[in-house]
């Protein structure tokens, strides 16, 4: 059975549908054409799921600390409260207030959208068969020696290495949507990746085992 990894896309998705070794690049335009994806084992996602109330996440913490000089790829996300901001200005002072002083920055701020329309789509219980990754434990995990930032050509020719056995990684970008980037589809492998490890019983996860205020886990798996 399939597996979906995405990664964000210029307000959309590029999705990586993964059977056996064959992969396939999509364009998704919002979450619900990911959700909508047919037959899907486990859907993975390079966005936060889980969110605190009051502080940083374990995951995120200990997702840096495994990543050592790339962790400056982890955000921090946003805690909960910050997801019903009309504006950056009203974003910072709720999490400020919330935190009891840390602020949000103008990256984070422009996921903020994203995040709320993924928790919106999980419902209420969440679905379980979407859980949230990082591309770069992913990486990691498939080759340690994958170390330059992915934006280089040293970290893309690592990327596509690392890749190479476990998928058909160079015919799913050959044949990939017009305009995707090349750093997402990695991701978006990546992730799909890490779905396949999940629906198999072999993935590994970062975090306290908790629950948010919405039942989602606070955890990143790869």
């Amino acid at each position: 059975m399939p597996v979906l990894g995405v990664d964000g896309w210029r307000g959309a998705w590029v999705g990586a549908l993964l059977e056996g070794r064959s992969v396939t690049l999509l364009a998704l335009p919002d979450v619900a054409a990911v959700l909508a994806v047919p037959e899907v084992e486990v859907v993975t996602v390079d966005m936060p799921i889980g969110l605190s109330d009051d502080g940083a996440r374990a995951c995120d913490r200990r997702a840096k600390a495994l990543l050592g000089r790339a962790g400056s790829s982890v955000f921090p996300a946003p805690v909960r409260a910050v997801l019903g901001a009309r504006d950056y200005a009203e974003a910072r002072r709720i999490s400020v207030r919330a935190t009891g002083g840390t602020s949000l920055s103008a990256q984070a701020f422009q996921l903020v959208g994203s995040i709320r329309a993924l928790d919106d789509a999980l419902g209420d219980p969440p679905l379980d068969h979407v859980v949230e990754v990082h591309p770069e434990l992913a990486f990691r995990a498939l080759d340690p020696a994958v170390a330059d930032p992915k934006a280089t050509a040293r970290g893309t020719a690592q990327r596509l290495a690392a890749l190479r056995p476990v998928m058909d990684v160079d015919a799913a970008l050959l044949a990939a949507p017009p305009r995707v980037p090349a750093v997402d589809a990695l991701d978006a492998c990546a992730a799909a990746w890490s779905a396949r490890r999940i629906a198999d019983g072999g993935a590994e996860c970062v975090g306290d085992g908790s629950r948010d205020a919405r039942g989602r886990p606070v955890r990143i798996c790869f």
